[in-house]
């Protein structure tokens, strides 16, 4: 169990990705167990990759419209962690030191710096523990919400 878990944009994104039946099932079971024992965690960077993806990049697209809402109901719902100088800089030698892709090493970055031990995404290695932060696939077969809050 963990008292806080980041949440990696695909989570959201698959939310609302109607192309992905298992996966959006998957992601909004996982995201309503985080908003309702407020364990999640999300950050400023994930928002705007959100708006992106889910404006641009799914296959039945959200208006603008639709999106700009989508994002203040996550404000509202999330707690939300502003992306800084300090964070910034430990992505950059997350990527010199793990050769992590700079926008994951962001990710990583936000969740070590603000002591958060768990990361949900499908990005990177399920199981890897890289400075404390452990990253947790949560499409994987095996994975149980209800062992992570």
């Amino acid at each position: 169990m963990s008292d806080r878990i980041f949440v990696d944009t695909n989570v959201l994104v698959y939310a609302y990705d109607r192309s992905e039946p298992e996966k959006q099932k998957r992601a909004l079971e996982v995201l309503d167990r985080l908003v309702m024992t407020e364990a999640g965690v999300i950050s400023t960077q994930v928002l705007a990759e959100f708006f992106v993806a889910v404006t641009r990049k799914i296959s039945a697209p959200l208006s603008v419209i639709e999106g700009y809402e989508r994002i203040e109901n996550h404000l509202q719902a999330w707690t939300v962690i502003e992306l800084t100088g300090m964070i910034v800089l430990e992505a950059a030698r997350g990527v010199r030191d793990h050769q992590f892709d700079f926008w994951d090493a962001q990710i990583w970055a936000t969740a070590r710096l603000n002591q958060i031990p768990v990361v949900f995404s499908e990005d990177f290695s399920a199981g890897t523990v890289v400075e404390g932060v452990r990253f947790v696939n949560p499409f994987a077969p095996d994975f149980q919400i209800e062992e992570w809050v």
